[in-house]
């Protein structure tokens, strides 16, 4: 507690030569220094635990939204996202997003290996908020190719995703020293600004949702999903009580989610940031979910809940990564723009007979990409100086245009990359023969054909 040496010499002198009030300064200051770093502590440590308590809210969304012939199949992969995510960042993500040199350096491109499993590295906080990020990028591909996608293949995407295919997109946008990141050195800026993308509408969601849309793709539709002609045949899931109670989950995870993301709440300038992304991330949720509502109901006449729901959800995705540099009336736009992003890519990926679902691309990949070409229309001058201490703003504010052409560049790199690499993923256990089940394991239920039962008994024993 207290100064260094050097320090308290200093303040001897600057007070006058008084050296017990030299000390008496440097203590407060040092009792400060330490409330400061445990209040960060603290709040990170609970924004990661919210982040986590998402993969609940995808359970219960994944389970409530398939047929109930298949929902341990599915929850076991939720589960396992966790479990393997855990192994996999743990020994290779963190060192490939984060992983620095003894003299705190790393590539451009991938963190260095001398943090391989964690060696020599000591911010735990730091660790479990990262990974709970992870987790959430791997689960979203499980409402992408449910019901008909082998066990042995989610298995190997989720650890390969989690390992190696989101860290490095993690360390080109939120590592200081990745060629895209908004935090590098001023003279390092890709256009003096690099990417915005404060809580992972890119990162995470656009990573998630094009890995899954790579997987609906090669694994083929669910038997039955298309007739002769191409039109789709309804396969509604079996509980919307299970939609609703995992997207409020969701939502409140999301307060974790990017609020947290500012990595720290003490001090006037941070605690305003944290509560200007729950507001924002608010308003956005709220605002998806009205307009998806009036969508459904001026096209079909219905008042549909899911749509409700996968509206709420759509405006929180696309909120991720302007929640701290938007004012709260864009938050609704970007909310409202979710909306009508999600209902248009879920129609073109039923005419181009892709089966998702979840419609986990069209909300998780598409609005993701809304939500980062978002940031470059509408952020502000002076909450972008507080968020990232940049100068660069949106160009519906005057801004240059720099902003909004380092997020197109991030668009496109993150859709190659993870396209490519999922891609090449997927096809290979394809050609292997281990990517589908088979059809009469399909007919059946992957419950009672791979997990030994259905989810639901509902037999009735003798009366006693």
């Amino acid at each position: 507690m207290g100064c260094t040496t050097e320090v308290l010499a200093q303040v001897t002198k600057a007070v006058g030569g008084d050296a017990a009030v030299a000390k008496m300064i440097c203590d407060s200051h040092g009792v400060a220094g330490e409330a400061a770093a445990s209040t960060d502590a603290s709040f990170l440590l609970f924004c990661a635990v919210l982040v986590f308590f998402m993969q609940a809210g995808f359970a219960m969304l994944c389970a409530g939204s398939v047929r109930s012939k298949n929902v341990m199949n599915i929850l076991i992969k939720n589960v396992l996202d966790a479990c393997v995510g855990a192994i996999a960042f743990y020994l290779f993500g963190f060192t490939c997003a984060y992983g620095v040199d003894k003299n705190g350096k790393a590539g451009k491109f991938i963190g260095t290996a001398d943090q391989f499993a964690l060696m020599d590295f000591k911010d735990w906080k730091t660790f479990l908020f990262q990974w709970a990020f992870s987790a959430a990028a791997a689960t979203i591909v499980s409402g992408s190719v449910a019901e008909r996608t082998a066990f042995q293949a989610y298995l190997g995407y989720s650890f390969f995703l989690t390992a190696f295919v989101y860290p490095v997109v993690v360390h080109w946008v939120w590592d200081a020293n990745g060629w895209l990141s908004g935090f590098a050195a001023t003279e390092d800026l890709l256009f003096n600004t690099g990417m915005l993308d404060f809580a992972g509408s890119g990162v995470v969601h656009m990573v998630g949702g094009f890995a899954g849309l790579m997987g609906a793709m090669i694994v083929g539709p669910r038997t039955g999903r298309f007739d002769v002609n191409g039109r789709p045949v309804a396969m509604p899931g079996h509980n919307a009580a299970l939609v609703v109670l995992g997207t409020f989950i969701l939502w409140v995870g999301w307060y974790g989610f990017n609020p947290g993301s500012m990595l720290a709440v003490f001090g006037s300038v941070n605690s305003e940031v944290v509560a200007r992304a729950a507001v924002t991330t608010t308003l956005a949720a709220a605002s998806g979910g009205c307009t998806a509502m009036v969508i459904n109901y001026g096209m079909y006449k219905v008042w549909d809940l899911i749509a409700v729901c996968n509206g709420c959800l759509a405006g929180l995705v696309s909120i991720t990564a302007g929640c701290s540099v938007v004012e709260p009336w864009a938050a609704l736009l970007a909310g409202m723009g979710g909306a009508f992003v999600i209902w248009g890519s879920s129609k073109l990926c039923l005419k181009l007979r892709i089966d998702d679902p979840l419609e986990a691309f069209p909300m998780h990949g598409m609005c993701g990409v809304w939500g980062v070409f978002f940031v470059g229309l509408f952020a502000t001058k002076g909450y972008v100086a507080q968020a990232y201490g940049l100068e660069e703003y949106g160009i519906f504010y005057g801004g240059s245009g720099n902003l909004l052409a380092c997020q197109v560049i991030g668009i496109i790199v993150i859709i190659a990359w993870t396209c490519s690499l999922l891609g090449a993923f997927f096809m290979a256990f394809r050609m292997m023969g281990m990517l589908r089940t088979s059809a009469e394991e399909e007919a059946a239920g992957l419950d009672e054909s791979k997990h030994g039962g259905s989810a639901y008994n509902m037999e009735v024993g003798p009366a006693k």
